[in-house]
């Protein structure tokens, strides 16, 4: 697979905790400049990296996160919130807590609301996988269908574990139509990013992949 179809797919992330916005300025070029699928930021740099690109990059953020135990209210808000400040595309956390008491109803109705709050814009669910069985796993998948949800990801990047790919292959044997995949957490090469893409993944999690190909650039590879 080419460089710039695997880019395509990239969502360029930065969310440590102590991401500056010279830093976040800095993702923001980088995915301008190899034309990723989004740049995916804290909430708090949305309005400025917003107003930064201008239309040229489409601005993801995350809700929830990384924890993912909010009240529903709380992730409406933040959600309404970040579209307003110029996000597009929004990554939010279940409540785990829930998905391990069986509250399933409580998890699609949540989802359905941040949905509602997105109106036209892009919804991501994670799910954590690191922190499920694979049944908790085949249930999520059902419920993102149900929920109207556009895409199930696997992980905040911030728990024991990132995307794996007998994740995704098991992603895509029980998710609905429709509803597409983003991997996401320890995506270290581009041969890791080429297997997840070839499994079905659409969207790749990661700020690596960016370092990679800078690097391959700088040294003539």
């Amino acid at each position: 697979m080419k460089e710039s179809e695997i880019l395509k797919h990239v969502d360029h992330t930065l969310l440590l905790q102590t991401s500056t916005w010279e830093e976040i300025r800095q993702i923001c070029d980088d995915a301008m400049k190899y034309q990723t699928a989004s740049v995916c930021i804290p909430p708090s740099y949305v309005k400025q990296a917003s107003d930064y690109v201008q239309g040229n990059m489409a601005v993801c953020t995350v809700i929830g996160f990384p924890n993912g135990y909010m009240t529903t209210k709380t992730k409406e808000f933040e959600t309404k919130d970040a579209i307003a400040n110029g996000a597009s595309e929004i990554d939010m956390v279940i409540n785990i807590g829930w998905l391990k008491d069986q509250k399933y109803d409580l998890i699609e109705e949540e989802i359905r609301v941040l949905k509602a709050a997105c109106g036209d814009k892009i919804l991501k669910v994670i799910i954590e996988t690191c922190l499920l069985t694979e049944d908790e796993k085949v249930k999520m998948c059902e419920i993102v269908t149900k929920s109207g949800a556009d895409y199930i990801k696997t992980s905040t990047g911030f728990s024991t574990a990132g995307a794996t790919f007998a994740d995704i292959e098991l992603f895509a044997k029980h998710i609905g139509e429709g509803v597409k995949m983003k991997a996401a957490g320890g995506i270290a090469s581009m041969d890791d990013a080429e297997k997840f893409l070839s499994l079905g993944a659409d969207r790749l999690g990661t700020s690596r992949i960016i370092k990679i190909v800078k690097n391959e650039h700088a040294t003539g590879y």
